[in-house]
């Protein structure tokens, strides 16, 4: 009964008049968007400066750090504040090609049911799908990668130095897991990336740069009618 659903037509108007969706169809457009938003998305924040420089994902210190940060520059040391956020950036784009292979399972595994969700979902639907079926994936896929390239980039050493400071000058003794907060937002940023190519994939009929995409988000179109 699935395969004969998978090839019921649905009646849709496209720039060529009537024309014709098969489920089947919708699965592998609503596939094929998510797989261009996960290539997009990684491959640019996996270029040196991907993360520190693009103001959507840039990671900031966190709360418990940006005190740390205030202090040193109020001292002169500004140029090793800076070297310390710039450093958390370079582990996040260093760690975030292991997202690949994790968002392409994931997409594998999506059936019709999920497509039609998410073909006729919000904007960021197709992004919620892949957040609610690889988030923990992630995290265990990043954290040892992000823990690597914190010693691989120097970050750990330059961190060390600046809390040592900053304990020194304020008396206090703060520290943070480094790790899991760059983490947690390199995580965050990849999926800000993909929901930004959905919307624009959904939103902007020049965005759909295969005739399938044409085709199935022509029926997203016309149910916002």
């Amino acid at each position: 009964m699935q395969q004969i659903a998978n090839q019921i037509p649905v009646e849709i108007l496209n720039k060529e008049g009537i024309g014709k969706v098969s489920n089947a169809e919708i699965g592998n457009g609503l596939k094929q968007a998510l797989d261009i938003g996960v290539v997009d998305g990684v491959l640019n924040l996996g270029k040196k400066d991907g993360f520190l420089k693009n103001e959507l994902v840039k990671i900031l210190l966190p709360e418990e750090l940006q005190g740390v940060d205030k202090a040193l520059r109020n001292i002169g040391l500004a140029s090793l504040a800076d070297k310390g956020l710039n450093l958390l950036n370079r582990a996040a784009e260093d760690a975030v090609t292991e997202a690949t292979p994790i968002f392409r399972n994931a997409i594998s595994d999506m059936n019709i049911n999920d497509a039609s969700k998410i073909l006729f979902g919000s904007n960021n639907s197709a992004t919620e799908y892949l957040r609610s079926s690889t988030s923990s994936q992630l995290v265990s896929a990043f954290e040892p990668k992000i823990q690597n390239s914190l010693g691989k980039v120097g970050a750990d050493k330059v961190w060390e130095q600046i809390i040592t400071k900053y304990n020194l000058i304020s008396g206090e003794k703060i520290n943070t897991n480094l790790t899991a907060y760059v983490t947690e937002q390199s995580v965050k940023g990849v999926f800000k990336m993909i929901a930004n190519k959905e919307a624009d994939i959904r939103s902007n009929f020049g965005a759909r740069s295969t005739d399938l995409l044409k085709k199935v988000f022509a029926l997203q179109d016309k149910q916002r009618l």
